[in-house]
This record gives C-alpha cells, structure tokens and sequence, in this order.
C-alpha cells in the first residue's frame, strides 16, 4: 500500500489500483504550498467532519475526478451545495463499497461547515478491505472508544492526530496506540499553526521508548507500508 501525504490531515492511500483521498485541505496550507492540487487523483474522498481545515478543497478535487465523497450525511449535503454529484452519505456505522468495509466511528470533536452550516457529528474510519487494515481517528482527543478498535479489525497501522490543543497531544496518541493495539502510527494535525506545533524529534523519541514508532512523513512524500 502506498501513503502519500499532503500536509495537517490530508492524506491519501493508494491500493490495487484505488485511490482514497482524506480530510483535503492543502491550498490554505502554507506548509503544501508546493502541492498542486490539480494533479491530484482520487477515486474516493473521505470527510472526517466538517471544518474548513479538512474540507477547503473537498469540491474541486471532487469534481475534477468524479470521485464518491463519504461523509455525515450533513458534509454531504454541504458539498452537493458546492457542486459535487457523487455522494454517499453515513452516520456512525458500517457499509460495504468495492474497496472493502467501512466503519465510520465517533470522535470526541466539533463540526460546523464553513459557510456557519452544521457538519453533523465528527468521526473516524476503519478500513477493512485493502491489502492493509488501517484507522483513522479523525480529529479527537483519547476516548475510551478506542479501545473497540482490536474487535474490529488487527491494524496493520494507524493515522492519528499529534499537534494537541484541539486533538490528542504526542502523550495522549501513545495511550491511543496502546488503546487500538497498533505499533506503526502514523502522526498528522500537527505545525500547520502556531497551536500544534510540536518537536519532531521528540515526539518520535517519545513513540519509541513506549515500543510503537511513529512515521511523521514530509509533505507530498509517498512511502509504502
């Protein structure tokens, strides 16, 4: 499987020939000021909620590449309004699409559209279906939900938030690693502002002597996992 970041929260995975978008936010990034978002592909775009540090280029990467956007049912309507066709909306739960199963799980954040419009409640997703199982939490401080994680799914890794003050911290991620079982962590919501910024070298440090890595990419860096 191949990881491709592109900065704060926006990643993307890369599977038998799928390609899924997450949480796109990059041309109000200054940190990805060299991502084009034009040359972005995506066969699916996921939404993890609503604000606009996860959803600023969520219309015109989904137009461009007719990709299925999953998200709230609120996101989705939100991103009909701007245009984008392809929709499949859910509340917290399962469904099956043809890159797997899917679990969209709770996250203890907020959600409001930027245009002041509820974003419905914010989440998480577990995939199944891949060639690797993976979690991503969305934005969330440590909840005790994680701890359902393991009886879903072994994770072969999971994307978590590092930067603190409005998610988990370095510290509360390591407890989040041990919460969901997994090892290879890898860490995203963290420089983009003056709130979250973090000492890299640190944090990794941290991940390690708790016996879990963690993977802190460069932007627009594709790595296999």
């Amino acid at each position: 499987m191949k990881f491709t970041y592109y900065g704060h929260a926006c990643f993307a995975v890369e599977s038998d020939d799928m390609k899924i978008l997450f949480d796109p936010f990059i041309s109000g990034n200054d940190l990805a000021k060299n991502i084009d978002i034009e040359k972005i592909e995506a066969d699916y775009i996921l939404v993890s909620h609503g604000h606009g540090d996860h959803v600023a280029d969520l219309a015109p990467i989904a137009k461009r590449t007719g990709a299925t956007v999953i998200a709230a049912y609120e996101v989705v309507a939100w991103a009909q309004k701007q245009g984008v066709e392809s929709v499949h909306p859910m509340n917290f739960g399962s469904a099956v699409f043809p890159f797997g199963k899917l679990h969209f799980l709770p996250a203890w954040h907020s959600s409001t559209m930027p245009d002041g419009s509820a974003g419905g409640n914010p989440g998480g997703f577990l995939l199944h279906g891949l060639d690797k199982k993976f979690y991503y939490s969305g934005d969330t401080c440590l909840m005790m939900d994680m701890q359902l994680i393991p009886r879903y799914a072994k994770l072969d890794f999971a994307i978590l938030p590092i930067g603190g003050n409005f998610t988990m911290d370095v510290d509360d991620a390591i407890v989040a690693a041990q919460f969901i079982d997994c090892d290879r962590i890898i860490g995203v919501h963290y420089d983009t502002f003056g709130y979250i910024k973090i000492d890299q070298e640190a944090a990794v440090k941290k991940f390690r002597t708790a016996g879990r890595e963690l993977i802190l990419p460069v932007i627009g860096e594709t790595i296999e996992l």
